[in-house]
């Protein structure tokens, strides 16, 4: 996806949540000062034109493994790469704000396993005693401010819709979802209004792409992305 077309929503997001745009940029020039070198490339992570399960965190992920199994590569938000390896399933790589999971985070680079490290306007504090310790030759980094040299941005707002918009940048035939839930009572209000714009987000793919994700059948009534085209 073109900044300029990712542009738009980004500022609908920064505007619904009152974030400010200056700390995200000032968040990605940190994440590309503490890398020992330039990141992996993500055109190195080869999963186009296969079939890519795009892992969430609900509960529901215990009950959705054959999707996983089934998939041919395996893109997983924040904690759900922790818990598909506990069930012994590899992930092809984790994406995350470093919110959760930070152990499993260094042990998928140090094994060599690509990691999209995110960093946005509120975690600089993680960046720092995180990313100094990781092979960078591992490390995707994001960002959902403008991309610089080294630092990419391929569209997404939560770990979850991002690891959908890595997929989709990267080639996938197909995109599945298990372990999501958009309807989760345990979570903040601020992770329900997340979830909400990771739905609309996943809405607007879909549409990108021309093909329907069935984690939104029987939600699409009503959907619809700030700032965006089509």
């Amino acid at each position: 996806m073109r900044f300029a077309e990712w542009e738009p929503v980004y500022e609908a997001v920064l505007a619904d949540f009152g974030y400010g745009r200056g700390a995200d940029e000032r968040a990605r020039d940190l994440l590309a000062d503490l890398l020992s070198g330039p990141g992996l490339d993500p055109g190195g992570l080869d999963i186009a034109d296969g079939t890519v399960a795009v892992a969430g965190g609900a509960d529901r992920l215990d009950r959705d493994l054959a999707l996983v199994r089934e998939a041919d590569a395996v893109v997983a938000a924040s904690d759900a790469a922790a818990r598909l390896r506990a069930h012994g399933l590899a992930v092809d790589c984790m994406v995350t704000d470093l919110d959760k999971a930070p152990d499993t985070v260094r042990e998928l680079t140090d094994e060599g396993t690509p990691v999209a490290v995110h960093a946005h306007g509120d975690n600089r504090a993680k960046l720092r005693s995180v990313v100094p310790d990781l092979d960078a030759d591992a490390v995707i980094p994001t960002t959902q401010a403008r991309p610089i040299a080294g630092v990419h941005n391929h569209g997404g707002f939560t770990d979850g819709d991002r690891a959908a918009f890595l997929a989709d940048a990267l080639g996938a035939r197909r995109l599945v979802f298990p372990g999501w839930q958009f309807d989760d009572p345990s979570v903040s209000a601020e992770k329900r209004r997340k979830l909400g714009w990771a739905e609309r987000l996943l809405y607007w793919l879909e549409r990108r792409r021309g093909e329907q994700f069935g984690v939104l059948d029987g939600r699409r009534e009503g959907l619809s992305v700030p700032g965006s085209a089509g």
